[in-house]
């Protein structure tokens, strides 16, 4: 179990006008190193890293008609697989496969286990791609809220 601590009961102090602001402050975790909040082209190259991987499982498994097909089943194919391979390596490892190998976990804002209806629908929600480009301070997406969850650097 991965051991972040987001102390979002206790309050911090808000940026005043020096701007010492930085994403995941208002939680409690630190600026940088460990525990801080993973940044988007981290984020963003996990993901990439998960869809490639979801085509290449599907074309060793199923052959190239899934993922080169047009035929309307077949679309949903990698999609399907992302929801698959996310939601699964999230709640059982704390990341899906790409953010495990870019050092990026997965936590609940209040410490608690991540539980299987959230972690589906954070992963369904970023399928739907909008989501995660709505996002506050912290750099959590509306996934993120969804889920009670913040991205954070192993």
């Amino acid at each position: 179990m991965l051991d972040y601590r987001c102390r979002v009961s206790q309050p911090q102090q808000p940026a005043g006008a020096s701007g010492t602001s930085y994403p995941g402050q208002r939680l409690g975790l630190p600026r940088e190193g460990s525990g801080s909040v993973a940044g988007w082209g981290r984020r963003l190259a996990a993901l990439v890293v998960d869809w490639v991987a979801c085509e290449l499982v599907l074309t060793v498994v199923l052959g190239t008609r899934a993922t080169f097909s047009a035929d309307g089943a077949w679309r949903l194919a990698v999609p399907g697989m992302f929801l698959l391979e996310a939601t699964v390596f999230t709640l059982l490892a704390g990341g899906s496969f790409g953010q495990l190998a870019l050092r990026v976990a997965v936590v609940r804002t209040d410490n608690r286990p991540l539980g299987l209806l959230p972690v589906l629908v954070r992963s369904f929600l970023i399928l739907l791609v909008i989501p995660p480009l709505v996002f506050n301070s912290d750099q959590r997406g509306l996934h993120d809220f969804a889920a009670r969850t913040v991205t954070l650097k192993r």
